[in-house]
Parts: C-alpha cells; sequence; structure tokens
C-alpha cells in the first residue's frame, strides 16, 4: 500500500511538515508496511519554504535582514538546487513579525524581501520562486525594488522614505542602480489572490485594514499606490496594475511583474510542481490531505483542493482531515475530497484544540486508517 501525505500547515498550531508527520504516525499505527510519501503543501504564503524544503530535501539558508518596520530581523529562504531558490516574502516581511499594537501599514517595507533576492542572486540562482502572502507591508513592493537598487526620488531628488504612504510623492524612477544580474533571472511568483493593484479589490481596500490601517489611511493608500502605478507606467511604457494578481501581498505582486518580469501561477500548483507531487500520486492508492479548515469558500484555490485536483488525474482517491468543518464542506467532493474528516473529537476550547492538533492528528490518521482496513475486507 502507498498512501501519500499532502497537507497545508495548521495555521498557528504547526506547520506542513509537522501535520504530515502527524498523520504518517497515525497511519503506520495500523499499516506498519505501508509506503508513506509525505509532501508538504503550501499556497505561497508563510510557511512555504519550509514545505517545499521538508518534501524535496532542499536545503534552509538563514538571513538576517532589514523587518517591516527596520529592525533586524531574522528570515530565511530556500536552495533547491540547479539554480532554484524559493523565497517567501512573510520570512522577511510579514505580518507576524509586527506586534499588534505597533503595526502601521503607512510605513512598513518590503525591503527585507529583497535582501532575501540578492542573497540567491549571490548564490548563483537563475530561478527564484517567490511566494506571496501574510505580508505586513502595503508599498507596492517599493522596498524590495529599493533593495535591489531602484531608486525612487521625489520632486527634489531625495530618495522617498520607506513605505506606501511615500509613495504619493514619488515624482522619478531611476534604475541605473538596479542589479543586473536579475535580467537573467526567471522569476515565478506563487499566490492565491487575484486582486489588482489599486480599487475596490486593490491591495489596500481589501487587505490594508489587517495591516493596521484606518479607513482615512486605506484611502491615502490607496491613491499613493494608484499615482506610484501612473509614475512607473509612464517610466516603462506600460501599465501593469490592473493584471489580476499584482496587488498580493501589498502590491509587491506589482513590483515582480513590473521589475522582474515574473510569471504569476497559482501557489499550490507552484509548489506541487516543485515538490514532484504529480510524480508520487501515479502508483498511489490514497492520497491524504488537509488544513486548519475546510469550508465551501476552500474551493476557491485552497491547497487541498489543489491536491485533490492533482490525484483526480491520476485516479486516485482522496481524503482531508480538517481542524474543523464549516458550512458547505461537502461541496469539496465536487472536486474529488471524497470525505473530510473534523480534527477534534467534541466540543474543545480553541486554544487547547489548537495545542492538541499534534495527537489528534495522529489519532484521526489512525481511525481513517482502521476504516480503511475494515473496507479492504469487505
Amino acid at each position: 500500500m502507498k498512501v501519500v501525505i499532502a497537507p497545508d500547515s495548521f495555521k498557528e498550531s504547526l506547520s506542513a511538515p509537522e501535520v504530515a508527520a502527524a498523520i504518517a504516525r497515525g497511519w503506520r499505527s495500523v499499516f506498519p508496511e505501508a509506503e508513506l510519501v509525505q509532501k508538504p503543501m503550501a499556497d505561497g504564503g508563510e510557511g512555504t519554504v519550509d514545505a517545499v524544503l521538508a518534501a524535496t530535501g532542499g536545503e534552509r539558508r538563514d538571513a538576517r535582514v532589514q523587518g517591516p518596520l527596520g529592525d533586524p530581523v531574522r528570515a530565511h529562504w530556500g536552495w533547491l538546487g540547479q539554480g532554484r531558490a524559493i523565497i517567501e516574502m512573510a520570512a522577511a516581511s510579514g505580518l507576524h513579525l509586527v506586534a499588534r499594537d505597533t503595526r502601521d501599514a503607512t510605513r512598513t517595507s518590503s525591503f527585507g524581501t529583497g535582501e532575501l533576492i540578492r542573497q540567491a542572486l549571490d548564490a548563483g540562482a537563475t530561478r527564484i520562486i517567490l511566494g506571496l502572502g501574510g505580508s505586513a507591508t502595503n508599498d507596492g513592493g517599493a522596498g524590495l525594488l529599493t533593495a535591489l537598487g531602484l531608486r525612487l526620488l521625489d520632486k527634489y531628488g531625495a530618495p522617498l522614505p520607506a513605505g506606501g504612504a511615500a509613495l504619493a510623492r514619488l515624482a522619478t524612477v531611476d534604475p541605473s542602480g538596479l542589479d543586473p544580474r536579475l535580467a537573467g533571472i526567471e522569476f515565478e511568483v506563487a499566490a492565491d489572490v487575484d486582486n489588482p493593484l489599486c480599487g475596490p479589490r486593490g491591495a489596500s481596500q481589501v487587505f490594508g485594514p489587517q495591516k493596521g490601517a484606518t479607513p482615512a489611511q486605506v484611502e491615502s493608500l490607496d491613491a499613493a499606490l494608484r499615482h506610484y502605478a501612473e509614475v512607473i507606467a509612464a517610466h516603462l511604457g506600460e501599465d501593469h496594475s490592473r493584471h489580476p494578481g499584482v496587488g498580493a501581498a501589498g502590491g509587491l505582486g506589482f513590483a515582480a511583474r513590473a521589475f522582474l518580469g515574473a510569471r504569476f501561477r497559482p501557489g499550490i500548483e507552484l509548489v506541487a510542481e516543485v515538490a514532484g507531487l504529480a510524480d508520487s500520486v501515479v502508483d498511489a492508492d490514497l492520497v491524504v490531505t488537509g488544513e486548519g479548515r475546510l469550508d465551501s469558500q476552500s474551493l476557491h484555490g485552497k491547497t487541498p483542493v489543489g491536491v485533490a485536483r492533482i490525484a483526480g488525474a491520476a485516479g486516485v482517491p482522496v481524503i482531508a482531515i480538517a481542524g474543523s468543518l464549516g458550512e458547505g464542506y461537502q461541496r469539496l467532493r465536487e472536486v474529488g475530497i471524497e470525505a473530510a474528516f473534523s480534527l477534534v473529537p467534541g466540543p474543545m476550547e480553541l486554544e487547547r484544540a489548537m495545542a492538541c492538533a499534534a495527537v489528534e492528528l495522529e489519532a484521526r490518521s489512525a481511525d481513517i486508517a482502521r476504516l480503511w482496513k475494515l473496507a479492504a475486507r469487505v
């Protein structure tokens, strides 16, 4: 028997590799001789690098870079060999790096993510996968571009300070210092949103409030990003601000498309490709996936659905385990998830459920394995 275990993380509880390991322990307690292939998944946000490294055996590289508010933070990126690197912007510029009472979407910067790209270039990368999600920033990727050598200047020729609010004063763009190595790099962006840069569905309006922006700041940030996009369009001769996905990660997707020539792909699709999920499921008997919550909204690009589509193409059945099952989770059968199971055995406080997640995952996996064993006898 071969079982492929391909879950996402359980946010704020267990990483994807930890979830996969717990499911494997439960399954092995019933089928000790089974071939269990652990392929932790992610959608481009926080935890993407660790998931890919666990699935591929890549090398984690630690770094000290500038955090969202300018303070130094410890970050990391992944080296996959053969000139391939993977970076998640959340590692250097993520919301989790900013205390709730100090969040300020007008000042946060993506500079640290640009520093991680520089480190990948120094290591000899020729292909860089950039995961977007979980950002603390709303600067349109201006910080990232500054770290890579682009100069954003006001009408007096002075460099703009960090943050999205300052973009309202952008007058000219000086690309003379932009790292020349970027021209030879293939960039791929892993993102699970299709928002444009500005407007009602733009970076500021949709994601600004969770990053600490007040209603007034949301409006000013949106106007600043619109001005930024206009200046960049005049410089490049093309407006990239309306393309789907460029509003991801506070508009960092815009910078990646406009200056790095990045190709956008759904996060789970790109991660699954790098991890070799499709090859793993070809001769599998079952795929087990999961994430923190499954409901009808999971149909819109969530990791378990992406896993199910890949498994379905190979004719392999899929079972999911979730921390909780919400309204409409039954619709997941439409995309090939044959059955879904809730992690908790009964009513339980959220804090306790999160603390016991590994134990309950192992127990639920063992229950599913016993059911599978029973069905095999019928």
